[in-house]
């Protein structure tokens, strides 16, 4: 069993299923509600608890909001620091396709004040950070560097932070709309830089070599957080020692059993397809 740390944020996200977005103005009513804990880290570590590891959240949770995203985030073992969160997150899915459109807070208003026990990490096989919640990232990973523990990072979007996070990085997963290029993040020091790209392959680059791995095609019902548990199955596979290729073949397929499934069953759904593996 892999040990996974999430370091990063936890939202709570009211999803609403519609059948066309809303046009400035206007009303629609939606086709299904639900309620559940959201964020790129918990995402990851709700992926990972469902792929049968070990998962535990770093992160920052507090008040009703907080108590609520603690209970639906079982059997992940959550580690709240700091003052604020979780964030309240509005999102709406396409019926038809599963896109989705997002509004939310963020880690905005979150104060981080806080030590890392260098034991929490120490104890973990991959240390997973997705940015937010940024002097917490930089000591988990200035930790894992000392304790020799690779670092993934989600790297969705440019975060100030990341000036100083990106060298204590072995692993740079990046979204396609990341502002660098492989060669900037590379110069960053990141050894390994890994690039969805939606529906299109998942390429890689490191030490000169490079490579690419299809996405399953599937009927996509809800894209929400489908990069979070991207990045969740990625770190176990990192944590396993499995070769680039296998990793991001994994990662992929993990990725589809989510945008299968909505926001109400995809964990258990992936618990399903892991023992059915």
């Amino acid at each position: 069993m892999a040990s996974v740390l999430c370091v990063g944020l936890t939202t709570v996200d009211v999803s609403q299923r519609v059948a066309e977005f809303p046009a400035p103005g206007q009303k629609v009513q939606s086709l299904d509600v639900h309620l559940a804990p959201g964020g790129p880290a918990a995402n990851a570590a709700r992926a990972v608890a469902a792929l049968g590891h070990r998962a535990v959240l770093l992160t920052s949770v507090g008040g009703e909001l907080g108590d609520f995203a603690r209970a639906r985030l079982h059997p992940v073992q959550v580690l709240s620091v700091g003052d604020g969160g979780p964030a309240l997150s509005m999102v709406a899915v396409r019926e038809r396709d599963g896109e989705r459109t997002v509004i939310s807070r963020n880690a905005v208003g979150v104060d981080v004040d806080s030590t890392v026990d260098p034991a929490l990490v120490e104890e973990s096989d991959v240390v997973l950070v997705d940015g937010h919640l940024g002097p917490l990232a930089v000591r988990a990973a200035r930790h894992a560097r000392r304790a020799g523990v690779p670092v993934v990072l989600d790297a969705g979007s440019w975060k100030p932070v990341l000036d100083e996070l990106l060298p204590l990085v072995d692993v740079a997963a990046c979204s396609a709309a990341f502002e660098l290029s492989e060669a900037e993040v590379h110069a960053r020091g990141v050894p390994l830089v890994i690039r969805t790209h939606g529906p299109r392959p998942v390429t890689w680059s490191r030490g000169g070599a490079t490579g690419s791995q299809p996405v399953p095609v599937v009927e996509a019902r809800d894209t929400n957080g489908a990069g979070d548990v991207w990045h969740g199955a990625l770190a176990v596979a990192v944590a396993r020692g499995l070769a680039v290729d296998d990793a991001v073949r994994y990662a992929n397929e993990v990725a589809a059993v989510r945008v299968r499934h909505t926001a109400r069953d995809w964990v258990e759904e992936l618990g399903r397809w892991r023992d059915s593996g």
